[in-house]
């Protein structure tokens, strides 16, 4: 048996390395949680936020935190496919240690039958103005809701996962968009990361993810703070 799932990278960028360390880190501890059960009348429900209870956020936010911010009711709508319902909804926390520096990673995952929505948030203290510089043709600086941010086209990996003893695999998977968002108006440091794809491989429109964005973001503990 195999599982397989998409999961972003972008080689040489280390704002992203870090955001698909995390999101592969995640996946490590046991696959995405399913949601979609049915209810009594035959009808699916939407999945609910699985993963994190136990996590301990020592820094910033928690992955289960982002993922309530992340799967809120109007979230298909968001993306332009009204009545789509969440099939798998998950957070999880983590870190990643380069040299003395622990660097937070939690991130949230929901998938739907045509768009996975991932958000994230990177602990790294590098600024988000400039870095558009890092991640290569088609990056463009801007703003978003008034703080510095880039928008750039990605790629995914398609990680195949044995269940059955043989060696993991992975390939080029499907385009992605995605958006980095400085934490606070300063620009002091770290970033919010919100990531779209699509099932059928088609490249998904930057609109979407800003509109996702704008209203997905505000909702983040500790983002007022950083105004």
């Amino acid at each position: 048996m195999a599982d397989e799932t998409d999961v972003l990278t972008k080689a040489g960028a280390w704002r992203q390395a870090v955001a698909a360390v995390a999101l592969v880190g995640a996946l490590g501890v046991g696959t995405w949680a399913l949601g979609g059960t049915s209810s009594s009348d035959g009808d699916p429900s939407p999945a609910t936020c699985s993963g994190g209870e136990a996590e301990k956020a020592d820094r910033g936010v928690s992955g289960a935190q982002l993922c309530e911010a992340l799967n809120r009711p109007d979230l298909a709508e968001l993306l332009g496919t009204p009545g789509e319902i969440a099939k798998i909804a998950d957070g999880s926390g983590g870190s990643l240690t380069f040299g003395d520096q622990e660097i937070a990673t939690p991130s949230a995952r929901v998938e739907f039958g045509t768009y996975t929505v991932t958000l994230s948030a990177t602990y790294d203290r590098l600024p988000v103005d400039g870095s558009a510089a890092l991640l290569g043709y088609g990056a463009r600086q801007q703003k978003v809701l008034g703080r510095p941010a880039v928008l750039y086209p990605d790629r995914t990996t398609k990680i195949t996962f044995r269940f059955d003893g043989g060696d993991s695999d992975s390939r080029p998977g499907v385009p992605a968009s995605a958006l980095a968002v400085a934490q606070d108006a300063k620009d002091s440091g770290g970033s919010f990361d919100v990531t779209l794809w699509r099932t059928d491989g088609r490249v998904p429109d930057d609109a979407v993810l800003l509109r996702v964005a704008e209203k997905v973001l505000p909702t983040v503990p500790g983002w007022a703070a950083g105004g």
